[in-house]
């Protein structure tokens, strides 16, 4: 009785973990097909050379038709041809489209190796192998392609960053703007806004009222922020490194102080210490006449419905 329970149960748990398997490879088929719709795409939307552009889209067809058994070969030839294309040539939001298509690949093809990994285990055991417990289902195999850098290397794919931004306001309803430069490019400046990039396990409003604090001095309670009011998705580089930023901006509204804001640098990293030129308060009327660079590029035309206008809870995409 109880070898037939233990039978029984091991029996069970492998047909189940080839349910997982199969489960896993459909998911991983379906991002292995939308990389190869993303990369037909890029080949279409960017100004490649003839042969760059045919043989990239040559190489998404055949991945997209190959066999199961031929499709890792398939696949690799076209990873190595993703890597030879100019992100910086893609539309931002195809941009971010293929780097998302390839995150979800490399997310699908590790949960398929783990599954694969886990029935292979049950299906190697001894008893398991005499006994045929595994009936005709067909061993599944590992899928091993070359997987695009993750690291901040820079010449590695475009790291994910997300940001918290705030317009903060002061009685004048000016909003404060700093000025700075990439270290790489120090004659080339822009102002933007207070803000920075979420620390892992960190909340948007919680990053917003922690960068607040330490590029002005300002600290607010968390009901003091009005928003996300906008976000704003884009690719850019900065000291070397591509980035593919999502920034959430909130509203910090200072007109109901007493006293002047003065703002205090002092809690700057030392990166931001040798980037940041300075800082200063922009009307709506000084932003519309600039030929400066702000960031964002909306700024002056959007500035003026975050001053006159309740928030509704919509957040805006803007650029």
């Amino acid at each position: 009785m109880v070898l037939g329970l233990w039978l029984a149960t091991t029996a069970n748990r492998l047909d189940r973990l080839h349910v997982r398997t199969d489960a896993a490879w459909a998911a991983l088929d379906a991002a292995l097909a939308r990389r190869a719709v993303v990369a037909r795409a890029a080949a279409a939307a960017i100004r490649l050379d003839d042969v760059g552009a045919d043989r990239l889209r040559a190489e998404a067809e055949r991945a997209e038709r190959t066999p199961r058994e031929e499709r890792e070969e398939a696949e690799n030839r076209l990873s190595l041809q993703l890597a030879a294309v100019d992100r910086a040539k893609l539309p931002l939001a195809l941009a971010a489209e293929l780097l998302d298509a390839e995150h979800r690949v490399i997310i699908a093809r590790r949960v398929h190796n783990d599954a694969v990994r886990d029935t292979l285990t049950q299906r190697r055991r001894r008893l398991v192998r005499w006994l045929k417990l595994a009936g005709t289902a067909k061993q599944p195999e590992y899928f091993e392609i070359v997987e695009p850098t993750l690291s901040s290397e820079p010449d590695g794919a475009p790291l994910p960053r997300p940001s918290a931004r705030v317009l903060l306001l002061d009685a004048e309803r000016r909003v404060l703007l700093f000025k700075g430069h990439d270290p790489i490019r120090p004659d080339a400046r822009f102002w933007f806004t207070v803000g920075g990039g979420v620390e892992p396990g960190e909340d948007l409003r919680s990053a917003a009222l922690r960068e607040m604090a330490e590029e002005t001095g300002v600290k607010l309670s968390d009901d003091a922020l009005v928003g996300p009011v906008w976000r704003r998705r884009v690719a850019f580089s900065f000291d070397g490194r591509t980035y593919d930023g999502e920034e959430w901006f909130f509203v910090a509204d200072l007109a109901g102080g007493d006293d002047e804001v003065r703002v205090d640098t002092s809690g700057f990293t030392e990166l931001e210490a040798r980037t940041v030129d300075g800082h200063k308060w922009w009307t709506v009327e000084e932003l519309r006449a600039t030929e400066e660079t702000v960031y964002p590029v909306q700024l002056p035309s959007l500035l003026p419905g975050v001053l006159t206008t309740q928030w509704d809870g919509t957040v805006r995409t803007v650029r």
